[in-house]
């Protein structure tokens, strides 16, 4: 399984330790505002051992997110292929869940970039999206700071959601290989 590392950040495998704190962060409803609910502890650890599985197996996928300085666990960052299908389906998605004490220091970006170079180097993917709703000012600047651009015209009703449910319509943003600013920071570990 690939790790990797930014100056600050370590993308690495699930472990046992982080399920306390990342259920924590799935109850938070500041953390799960745009989300459709907070997830029950039970919730939260199938999640986290869904996606410790994918990373085993595939060997990329949601990357738990420590801080190297001190070791703590702030979440996850990583790529994904959405299960539901729609217009852009099948694709390859980046996305990103931080614990709130850690908003605000560029970590979702710092990471979320080593992603992208994984996604493009080594992957070889020709385009990755994400994608939130209208109103996450958060995320979309996270996008536009990764040089993702909003696809209006690919904007899109969630399927998962029911019709008129105030979460459900949602914005996409693309970013292609071509287009892709690669950093120097990566350090990618099989």
């Amino acid at each position: 399984m690939t790790e990797l590392e930014t100056p600050r950040l370590k993308l690495r495998q699930w472990r046992a330790a982080d399920l306390e704190p990342f259920a924590s962060l799935n109850a938070d409803p500041v953390v799960i505002e745009f989300l459709s609910r907070c997830l029950t502890r039970a919730e939260s650890d199938e999640f986290a051992e869904r996606v410790r599985s994918e990373l085993a197996q595939r060997g990329w996928g949601l990357w738990a997110v420590e801080v190297r300085e001190h070791g703590e666990f702030i979440g996850f960052v990583g790529l994904s292929e959405p299960s539901f299908e729609a217009h852009f389906t099948p694709c390859t998605e980046i996305g990103w869940r931080l614990a709130r004490s850690s908003w605000g220091r560029g970590y979702a970006t710092e990471a979320a970039r080593a992603c992208l170079d994984f996604a493009f180097r080594s992957l070889g993917l020709s385009e990755v999206v994400a994608f939130t709703v209208p109103a996450n000012a958060r995320s979309r600047a996270v996008m536009e700071r990764l040089g993702m651009r909003h696809d209006a015209a690919g904007d899109f009703d969630h399927p998962r959601l029911p019709a008129g449910h105030p979460l459900q319509r949602h914005v996409l943003y693309r970013l292609r290989r071509e287009d892709w600013q690669p950093g120097s920071t990566v350090l990618a570990q099989p």
